[in-house]
């Protein structure tokens, strides 16, 4: 036996599910096929501190590039809704470089440029096969990112609706004072069907841009070329340099699955659990109750299901009510996002406090108030066939 587990994935989620592991007395090995945590570094640079404060985490300022006010919601007419909430841009490397130490530090061997290619069980012991021979566990994590082969290999459906998953292309870009804006601004309508365009700005002369769109294929170039003309006529830029460019794909409608199995655990992109801070936390909760199970010499997957019970306890009427939200806009018209935009238009949103369910009915409450043609405006949407 190499380890009482094996993590394959050095994401967010994976490093926190091998670092809680850790420190709870299991033995973990975690492998990544980059040559180092965070290098190269992931296109996700962006975190809420209100969805990070989920991990129980402090900020750290050694990772952030700029502090944000918070976002700002763009209809197709130009109508924009204000969200206050403290944001960042990241240095990602730094910060999954942060977190590799802490991984370290909790005991946990961490051996990058290894490569997993299958995963048998055999006798309730798990061979992984990877580039440098094969590894032997008692359990394993599984936080591959969202084309996890892994888990398809295992025959495991981590992801409910992988058709739903919003394919994006992503690039930094540099022009005279592009950095300085103190909000991430998100564009929403038909121009990025089914969910939205990005601009993030990172102090100076930088930003970056992005697009994401679902139903349309995992080549989303051509929307990204159309907001990048968009971008700069809104701006009013005759030019713009670009530095990188980054493709991926972000679950935020496909929804968790299948995501744990006999002696298998499945955490972060790989299932579905979008965001870096509610990855982070799902691998949490992962990483505890596998060092649980490994304590009590029980990693079926009833003894394992405590993981997703826990999961659906935190965010599964989130994650239902965004993807509803999601599909509903999706369907929509151009006209009728502007429409329902308005009604929040210089509105104070304060009022929409508390856990998911209570923030949905708070909104619905004054959609009702303000103008209920509207609520029903959305409800035609959310029906039709699209």
């Amino acid at each position: 036996m190499d380890a009482d587990i094996v993590v394959i994935g050095g994401s967010p989620a994976g490093l926190m599910a091998a670092r809680n592991a850790a420190l709870k007395g299991t033995n973990v090995i975690l492998i990544d096929r980059k040559e180092s945590i965070g290098n190269p570094p992931h296109p996700a640079n962006t975190l809420f501190k209100g969805m990070f404060d989920r991990t129980g985490e402090t900020v750290d300022q050694c990772y952030v590039i700029k502090k944000l006010k918070g976002a700002r919601i763009v209809a197709p007419s130009g109508g924009e809704v204000f969200i206050e909430s403290p944001a960042y841009f990241l240095n990602r490397k730094k910060f999954d470089k942060y977190y590799a130490k802490q991984v370290l530090k909790a005991g946990v061997d961490v051996r990058t440029g290894i490569e997993a290619f299958n995963v048998i069980r055999n006798e309730e012991i798990f061979s992984i096969s990877t580039n440098e021979g094969t590894l032997r566990s008692k359990l394993v994590i599984i936080s591959d990112g969202i084309n996890s082969r892994i888990a398809g290999l295992m025959g495991m459906k981590p992801i409910k609706y992988p058709g739903d998953i919003a394919w994006s292309m992503e690039a930094e870009v540099e022009a005279s004072g592009l950095g300085e804006a103190d909000m991430f601004e998100y564009y929403v309508g038909s121009h990025a069907p089914g969910w939205k365009t990005t601009y993030s700005p990172c102090g100076g002369d930088r930003a970056t841009l992005g697009v994401y769109v679902r139903r349309h294929g995992k080549d989303v170039s051509s929307f990204f070329d159309a907001w990048v003309e968009r971008f700069k006529k809104i701006k009013g830029l005759n030019e713009l340099s670009f530095i990188s460019k980054s493709v991926g794909g972000d679950p935020i409608a496909a929804i968790p699955n299948e995501i744990i199995g006999e002696g298998v655990m499945i955490t972060g992109g790989s299932a579905a659990q979008s965001g870096i801070g509610y990855g982070m936390h799902a691998g949490q909760i992962c990483g505890d109750v596998a060092a649980d199970a490994i304590a009590k010499g029980n990693v079926s997957a009833a003894f394992l299901s405590e993981y997703r019970k826990r999961w659906n306890h935190e965010y599964r009427n989130e994650y239902y009510l965004g993807r509803i939200a999601l599909e509903t806009l999706r369907k929509m018209t151009d006209k009728e996002i502007d429409s329902m935009m308005k009604l929040f238009e210089d509105e104070d949103l304060s009022f929409i406090q508390g856990d998911p369910v209570i923030k949905a009915i708070h909104i619905a409450k004054f959609i009702i108030k303000k103008k209920p043609s509207s609520l029903l405006l959305a409800y035609r949407a959310a029906l039709r066939r699209k």
